[in-house]
């Protein structure tokens, strides 16, 4: 079983021709909402997946709330640990442009509210050899103790270091598993990568003195990981992007749902990518995620 431990959004969604430069403004083209949160994303991808997921997190009791979760619970994924707080449900501003590239601002609101009590609570609920999920968009202290928590349990963690945070280089020490951007994995490493060999020597030195895994996505490039002092690569589709939001996200989820579905690592990472590859050929970052039957039919 998963349990997603993160954040949960409404996406405000404009689409441009070109993003504008700072004190720019630009002429949209298209507006939308969708659900989003990298936790609530991420979550909806491993359950669209086929696998069993908790969701937890917080939103609040103001109209972003239902369908902000509006998504996950027409998947069937348990809200049982999902709480309602006092600050509104987390809102992201989202600009996408005509190559499909992205910029997004997140105003964190019930997210920001999350404890490390509640991290501890949600540990708790799970068993041994569970898979627990977590990234960035709550605060550091909550993340931390449910790090710590997994590790005494015997519960496999997930850490997603975005957004990247100044927290992000000391959180990612306690994950079991670390997914990262190559902007993020160099910043994770302490030095950027010259090359695809300079990043490879990176992950076998980062793996030999800790053991984790580590799986850097690259974009269109695909994904290098280690495990267990092995180097695998893979690539997903080629596409023509039409909306890079919620990629990510997707890959994360289904990375997960692969491993907790008793694939290889290999199998996993391959599976995902080509997850991650689909979801960029639709708008929005829950909207666009793949389901399971694609995927497969794709790889």
């Amino acid at each position: 079983m998963i349990t997603v431990f993160g954040s949960i959004n409404m996406d405000l969604i404009a689409t441009t021709a070109e993003l504008p430069k700072p004190g720019e403004t630009v002429p949209g083209q298209t507006f939308s909402t969708a659900a989003g949160g990298k936790g609530a994303n991420q979550a909806l991808a491993a359950r669209r997946a086929g696998a069993t997921v908790k969701m937890a997190g917080a939103v609040g009791s103001d109209t972003f709330a239902e369908p902000a979760l509006a998504l996950l619970k027409e998947a069937g994924t348990d809200l049982s640990s999902v709480l309602k707080a006092s600050e509104p449900t987390g809102t992201a501003l989202i600009l996408v442009g005509g190559n499909g590239e992205n910029m997004i601002a997140v105003i964190p609101g019930a997210n920001g509210a999350i404890t490390a009590d509640e991290a501890v609570k949600t540990v708790e609920a799970m068993s041994a050899g569970d898979i627990l999920m977590l990234q960035l968009e709550i605060p550091a202290a909550a993340v931390e103790a449910a790090l710590k928590a997994a590790r005494e349990k015997g519960v496999t963690t997930i850490l997603n270091t975005a957004p990247f945070t100044g927290d992000a280089v000391r959180l990612s020490g306690l994950a079991d598993i670390v997914v990262a951007n190559e902007t993020e994995f160099d910043l994770v490493a302490g030095e950027a990568a010259a090359s695809a060999e300079a990043r490879i020597a990176a992950l076998k030195s980062m793996n030999s003195q800790s053991g984790q895994t580590f799986v850097v996505t690259l974009g269109g490039d695909g994904v290098v990981a280690i495990r267990n002092g092995e180097i695998l690569t893979t690539k997903g589709l080629t596409i023509e992007p039409v909306d890079t939001v919620g990629a990510g996200d997707t890959f994360c989820g289904y990375l997960a749902a692969s491993l907790d579905q008793g694939l290889s690592f290999a199998q996993a990472l391959r599976r995902a990518a080509v997850a991650g590859s689909l979801a960029c050929l639709s708008r929005g970052a829950q909207p666009s995620i793949p389901l399971a039957e694609a995927v497969d039919q794709a790889l």
